[in-house]
């Protein structure tokens, strides 16, 4: 039956077409078919070389709309940053505990904030953690002393991107159920960040290529100019 229902949403697309981005997002939310509220994606392959090290492209965006979805955040740090990370709003907060619990196969969150004199105890809980996309790094801002931001950002649908080794990116830009408006302007708001994001010594055409789709459904291909002029 999905195979069917497949094909009845490539069917209203032209392939051969590539769409403005308000006009892909409506295809995407037309075409979606699941019995559940689909995760919308957006995909962007990179004139990249992620295998050289100034050539990675790496960053943060706090979605405008957020995600749609709300975030457990858990936070290890100690002394008063354990009332802050309370007052901002963390659902999980602790110290030594929270790190034996993890070893433990614990793992009810969606993203985890240490402070960096706790890093000496997550540090090792890399090859747990690693492999889900959880291990806290200072460099999308989950390794910090500045809690209170981290949670309230998490919180709000802050998403980070990292290049694979292929050179593209993928980010969820919210469900289908939100307005095309909301949707349109989470997925600018993370182009300009990969825009931002891009290496001093990448040549030529930076974004050769970006869809969007939905879990289920099929990618629909982004007019490239388009969207590079829309995010100045």
């Amino acid at each position: 039956m999905a195979g069917k229902k497949y094909a009845a949403a490539v069917a209203q697309i032209d392939t051969q077409r590539a769409y403005t981005l308000e006009e892909a997002i409506e295809l995407v939310k037309k075409t979606a078919y699941a019995k559940f509220d689909e995760t919308v994606e957006l995909a962007l392959q990179l004139n990249v070389d992620p295998r050289k090290a100034d050539q990675m492209v790496r960053g943060t965006v706090v979605l405008p709309h957020g995600l749609g979805k709300t975030r457990r955040v858990a936070v290890i740090a100690s002394g008063d940053k354990l009332k802050e990370a309370e007052a901002a709003g963390a659902d999980v907060v602790g110290g030594e505990d929270v790190v034996n619990k993890i070893k433990e196969g614990w793992l009810d969150f969606d993203v985890l904030i240490a402070t960096p004199d706790m890093m000496r105890l997550v540090g090792p809980l890399g090859r747990i953690l690693g492999p889900r996309g959880l291990m806290p790094n200072p460099k999308v801002g989950t390794v910090t002393f500045d809690v209170t931001t981290a949670v309230k950002e998490a919180k709000a649908g802050k998403v980070d991107f990292r290049v694979d080794k292929t050179g593209g990116i993928h980010v969820p830009i919210g469900k289908v159920s939100f307005a095309t408006e909301k949707l349109v302007e989470n997925a600018r708001a993370v182009i300009e960040a990969v825009i931002r994001a891009k290496p001093a010594s990448a040549k030529g055409r930076y974004i050769k290529s970006a869809f969007c789709s939905s879990t289920m459904g099929p990618g629909i291909k982004l007019d490239v100019n388009a969207l590079m002029t829309q995010a100045g």
